[in-house]
């Protein structure tokens, strides 16, 4: 059974809307720090599978965001995952903004199934070019002018001003399709985790694709209710029971460790 597929959030999650043209332009530029480190604990019903880190760094003048997600020992004889996930992003035109992909990397190995694949966007052409090495495919497909991948896409999330009871919308490219897929924002909730209490805000993506947990239900993320939006954890259900990815430690706040 697939108990978890690699990326947190990131698998992250991911969303936005409609509003594209109003967030373009009030998104704000302090939303993460860069560089961040996120460290988060998998658990399926309760009991620890495995460990994810989600990083992003300042590589020459591009963003680099970087997800890596490994099951836990005990699991490996049974479901081995080791993935590993970058995004790259061209500087941004704006200092609101974050930058859109210019290159994809899909490396999973979940179980019996392996992945490796990537996907190239070229924004004169405004189309993206996917090579799957392992089964030695290519294909080219046409992008919208916000069009951002699965992990790009939630790091551009928490970007923006949310407002409880709104919906919005954002173009996910998966290396397979394009998504036009929504994000709810619910509720604020408070929230109490091992690193401590937290004033968070709940969003709902309604993932269309695989996304951050290879999952047969509803997902839901805790991203802290300031302008950083730190994800303190993420749940998503699976055919049996659930999984909880848990903030766990990193660096997420300028001069805190």
């Amino acid at each position: 059974m697939n108990i978890f597929s690699g990326h947190v959030i990131s698998r992250a999650a991911s969303v936005a809307l409609a509003a594209f043209m109003l967030f373009s332009t009030t998104a704000s530029a302090s939303a993460f720090s860069v560089p961040e480190r996120l460290e988060f604990e998998l658990s399926y019903t309760g009991i620890t599978a495995g460990h994810a880190v989600q990083e992003v760094k300042q590589v020459n003048n591009e963003t680099l965001i970087v997800s890596t997600a490994r099951s836990a020992d005990w699991l490996r004889f049974f479901f081995p995952v080791n993935d590993r996930i970058e995004s790259y992003l061209t500087p941004a035109t704006s200092p609101l903004q974050i930058g859109l992909p210019r290159l994809y990397v899909e490396k999973k190995h979940e179980g019996k199934t392996i992945t490796d694949r990537e996907g190239r966007f070229d924004r004169q052409k405004m189309e993206v070019h996917t090579i799957d090495h392992r089964n030695k495919r290519e294909k080219k497909e046409p992008i919208t002018k916000r069009t951002y991948d699965l992990l790009s896409s939630f790091f551009y999330f928490r970007t923006i001003p949310l407002q409880v009871g709104t919906s919005y919308f954002i173009d996910i490219y998966d290396c397979n399709r394009i998504w036009n897929t929504e994000v709810k924002v619910l509720r604020r909730e408070e929230l109490v985790t091992p690193l401590g209490r937290f004033k968070t805000i709940v969003i709902h993506p309604l993932l269309k694709s695989e996304g951050i947990f290879a999952r047969t239900g509803d997902m839901f993320i805790w991203l802290t209710d300031d302008e950083r939006r730190i994800p303190v954890q993420m749940k998503s259900k699976v055919v049996v029971g659930s999984i909880t990815a848990t903030l766990t430690g990193g660096s997420y706040w300028p001069g805190k460790k």
